[in-house]
């Protein structure tokens, strides 16, 4: 069994190399703001009618021809595939123009436009650039994508294919999962919780003195940023920088445990973009409980294991012990669930936990991602279905709202 995955690697490129990277990107940012246009304007710009309007600007535009067309098709491409996902899936919004201030450069190569020779990477127009090989390929790479970060690092990332890693069997049935503010991930079972740790919060005050410098260093807008304004730009992304790698790397320590463990993730399928827009919007966003919940998740599926997304609706308000539902929300405040009908008696979260579980134990289905239909375990009703395969729901019909998570 083999498996596609991304290896990741470090690029020093000289002067005349990041002049030609950006050069393009500018080509490929131009033809991303064109195929904006077509969409707002009402033309329905597919792939194949973007490749067409391609071939005819690089017949007339010379300063379009001297980039690589492979980058450029790869971009069209990108689009095709982010219009797409805008209509199917609910909340995703259309693409939006590519400003030269605010976005990143990357661009996109297949096996056509790139090569590996002497550890070093070669791209179109006769561009190489040294790679810091901190570990082999495993094979030859498909494709391969060019980016710089908000530090100025630029990386290469390349698609390859390798075996699948086996997993040793679990030695432990199954876990619950409930994300919360206080504590980012409450479990079943207390040895495998993942605390708050606050990264950004120990780098705020670092942070808020370097945006303060940028503040002071700001110039018109009719006038270039100074270099002490560029220097403090970077000083504020890298402590910004620092914080989220700090959070990715406890994720994957975490979910790696959790995973090794246990053949059954029963995982609140939590969207914390509401949380956003409240009073918690800081503490939730130094949680990163949307990183932790993506890494569990892949992690989960790589190993073979069974993974169980069930909705939040009711989790809180249903007992674990009995299945009884409360009439009535728990505020933020009310820390202890206290279930009237049995007497039961937990943490909130514990109590939230153990019903995700006990939700995704009920379900019979096979599949590795699945998304569960009903909002509490207490009537034991219909089972999960394979994410974007929705079964039938009342009255034989298909419910819409169902989709697939990847």
């Amino acid at each position: 069994m083999s498996e596609t995955v991304r290896y990741t690697y470090r690029l020093r490129p000289g002067r005349t190399a990041e002049a030609a990277l950006l050069g393009e990107w500018g080509r490929c940012r131009w033809l991303w703001n064109e195929a904006v246009h077509q969409q707002r304007t009402g033309r329905k710009p597919t792939f194949g009618k973007l490749s067409k309007l391609l071939t005819d600007a690089r017949g007339r535009n010379a300063w379009l021809r001297a980039g690589s067309q492979v980058a450029q098709q790869q971009t069209l491409r990108t689009y095709g595939t982010a219009l797409g996902h805008s209509f199917t899936v609910k909340g995703r919004g259309r693409p939006k123009v590519k400003r030269l201030k605010d976005s990143l450069p990357s661009l996109e190569y297949t096996t056509r436009g790139f090569s590996i020779k002497g550890g070093r990477l070669r791209l179109p127009g006769k561009v190489t650039i040294p790679v810091v090989w901190s570990r082999e390929l495993p094979c030859d790479p498909s494709s391969v994508r060019v980016y710089r970060d908000s530090l100025g690092h630029w990386y290469a990332s390349f698609v390859v294919r390798r075996d699948r890693i086996t997993t040793p069997e679990a030695d432990r049935p199954g876990i619950g999962i409930d994300w919360g503010v206080k504590v980012t991930a409450t479990t079943t079972d207390p040895a495998f919780d993942l605390p708050h740790l606050g990264h950004r919060r120990r780098c705020a005050a670092e942070l808020a003195k370097a945006q303060r410098r940028m503040a002071r260093r700001r110039r018109p807008k009719d006038r270039p940023p100074s270099n002490g304004y560029q220097t403090a730009k970077r000083q504020a992304a890298r402590i910004a920088k620092k914080a989220a790698r700090q959070n990715t790397h406890d994720a994957r320590v975490w979910a790696k445990n959790v995973t090794e463990h246990h053949s059954l993730i029963a995982v609140e399928d939590f969207r914390p973009k509401f949380l956003a827009k409240s009073r918690m919007a800081r503490k939730a966003a130094d949680a990163a409980i949307g990183a932790c919940k993506r890494e569990l998740v892949e992690r989960g599926m790589r190993a073979g294991r069974k993974v169980v997304l069930v909705p939040p609706a009711y989790a809180t308000m249903t007992c674990s012990e009995c299945g009884e539902r409360a009439n009535h929300r728990l505020g933020l405040g009310v820390r202890i669930f206290e279930c009237t009908a049995c007497g039961y008696t937990a943490d909130r979260d514990l109590n939230a936990a153990r019903t995700i579980l006990a939700t995704a134990e009920r379900d019979r289905a096979s599949a590795d991602d699945v998304r569960h239909l009903i909002a509490s375990f207490r009537d034991g009703g219909s089972g999960a279905v394979r994410a974007g395969n929705p079964g039938p729901g009342p009255g034989g019909k298909s419910p819409g709202f169902i989709r697939g998570d990847r």
